[in-house]
């Protein structure tokens, strides 16, 4: 079968057109810093538990998240923010990161039960 153009031939292709500038990117759900290159979608309320509902995170506050508190736990906050940072240990790490570049990742350290 012929092709209708050559691979590397002439082709009128048109121009790509300017990109519109991008709106400014939502702040990050847990600590309110701007989000960086990578942006993580975590769920409030887990998926196992029924949540549907997604926000926009750092991958370094998700691992923090996860890292300090079971999904029984996430599902009893749902979206209460101020709920989670009540946490001395969830505050502590949010106080620590607002200093730090939004593309800035870290391994986060498993809470103690």
């Amino acid at each position: 079968m012929a092709r209708k153009h050559p691979k590397h031939g002439p082709y009128d292709a048109p121009e790509p057109e300017a990109e519109a500038p991008a709106a400014p990117a939502a702040p990050c759900w847990l600590c309110g810093r701007g989000l960086g290159t990578t942006t993580v979608w975590h769920h409030p309320v887990p998926k196992s538990r029924g949540g549907r509902d997604v926000v926009p995170m750092h991958p370094i506050c998700q691992q923090t998240l996860i890292a300090n508190f079971t999904n029984s736990e996430l599902q009893r906050h749902g979206m209460d923010v101020d709920g989670l940072l009540a946490d001395p240990a969830i505050r502590k790490f949010v106080d620590w990161v607002a200093k730090k570049d939004p593309d800035f990742t870290a391994t986060a350290t498993k809470k103690q039960r």
